[in-house]
């Protein structure tokens, strides 16, 4: 099988749809000899932050000289960054060699007439295989959907399960209420391992210690109170927290902050665990962290920026990012979300702040929330002399907004991660 094969047999098994559950992924591992079981995971739930939390974590354990095995989801620049080893993306002919090896037990499994695995349950147990074949001392390991039934809760050997802000997001499927969504994401406390949160609404922290104390799990908080910004720009911001002194973070986002503080805890807590670390690989592997698509700048005259804010939360979290760093500067949004997110919420929180807007249509044409319509409710919230366009292209609308665009303005591409590979391309060639 080669790679485009490989891509192809994948893109037909994605048709089958995704559902959520354990049973299938179990199978499939199972007939594959459980790679995971020779594994130790860090596993991490939340609404938002989980890819920032991953990328310090992993990055910082690869410059401890832990070999360190990533598993992402939503991929920005390529599909083969969902799995990663010392952040470095798995090769084309190893991701079809192990592609071959799961088709073949998944038609074992269909002979014997168990369910076909979803797309989703095909690429983690891919994940698996490789990193059991590279040999990694442990992986950093994101939730695909919620926790209890996402396909990577399989996992039995979780050293941390870690939980970044929880806040309203896929309503419906993981819970009607604030804590029901919480109580599907503790799912992945696994008993005797230790869980490390961010601080969370009174009733998701409940949710969490609860949890926590039936399977006898220490918890430990990061809580930013403890941590002081000493310097902060679109850059990045340089931080203090608990015993470490002045560490550059180069993410930028004031929301960065509590991502980069509980990434600093887990280092805390993981010498107690067995993997000591020293303050100076902790230092060095934070300032090396990089993750496309969270307040990313593309281009600086004029400032170009991306971030996947797809909620209301995220919203709320940009809009704070952009009226500290850019004060009085007039913003030209790219804006395109999926149909089933509340882009209602975060067109209401980000449409004040904009002078132009441009809407596009997403990748996924199944999900994507289209242009016009997106229009329409930008309008509703935009001053009534903004312009509000919809683009036939994202090519199209990054070359307007930059057509656009003085020496002073910002451009800023938001609303689903999904699309920013393609923004970041285009401007590449701009």
């Amino acid at each position: 099988m080669t790679y485009k094969e490989a891509r192809v047999y994948l893109d037909k098994v994605s048709k089958y749809g995704s559902v959520l559950g354990l049973d299938t992924i179990r199978a499939l591992l199972c007939e594959l000899g459980n790679p995971q079981e020779s594994l130790k995971f860090i596993h991490i739930a939340g609404t938002n932050g989980k890819g920032s939390v991953l990328a310090y974590t992993s990055t910082i354990l690869s410059e401890a000289g832990y070999r360190t095995g990533r598993y992402v989801s939503p991929t920005v620049v390529s599909y083969l960054e969902r799995i990663q080893v010392d952040g470095e993306w798995i090769p084309e002919d190893a991701f079809a060699r192990l592609t071959e090896i799961v088709q073949k037990a998944i038609a074992r499994m269909e002979a014997a007439g168990k369910p076909s695995p979803t797309v989703f349950e095909v690429e983690t147990a891919i994940a698996f295989l490789y990193f059991r074949e590279t040999n990694c001392d442990i992986v950093v390991l994101e939730c695909g959907l919620g926790g209890e039934l996402d396909a990577t809760n399989i996992i039995e050997n979780t050293v941390c399960a870690v939980f970044t802000s929880i806040s309203r997001d896929h309503l419906g499927i993981l819970g009607n209420t604030l804590e029901e969504i919480a109580q599907t994401k503790s799912g992945i406390i696994k008993p005797g391992c230790t869980v490390i949160t961010t601080t969370q609404q009174p009733e998701v922290m409940q949710v969490l210690k609860d949890r926590a104390k039936r399977l006898s799990c220490p918890l430990f908080v990061a809580d930013k109170q403890y941590a002081t910004v000493s310097q902060e720009g679109f850059a990045g911001q340089t931080i203090s927290y608990k015993d470490y002194e002045k560490f550059h973070c180069p993410l930028a986002g004031r929301y960065q902050l509590d991502n980069a503080v509980l990434a600093l805890e887990i280092m805390r807590i993981l010498p107690t665990l067995g993997y000591p670390l020293s303050q100076e690989s902790i230092r060095l592997g934070l300032e090396k962290t990089a993750w496309p698509g969270r307040f990313t700048c593309l281009m600086k005259k004029p400032l170009f920026f991306i971030d996947g804010a797809h909620n209301e939360d995220a919203a709320r979290r940009l809009r704070e990012s952009v009226e500290t760093y850019f004060p009085g500067k007039r913003l030209i949004f790219i804006m395109g979300v999926f149909r089933d997110k509340e882009y209602e919420k975060i067109a209401a929180i980000m449409a004040p702040l904009a002078k132009s807007v441009y809407t596009v249509n997403l990748p996924d044409e199944n999900r994507t929330l289209p242009a016009e319509e997106l229009t329409r409710v930008m309008q509703h919230y935009c001053p009534g002399d903004v312009p509000v366009q919809s683009e036939q292209s994202i090519q199209g609308a990054v070359h307007h907004a930059l057509s656009e665009a003085g020496s002073e303005d910002i451009i800023l591409s938001f609303g689903s991660l999904s699309y920013l590979g393609q923004i970041m391309e285009t401007v590449s060639k701009c």
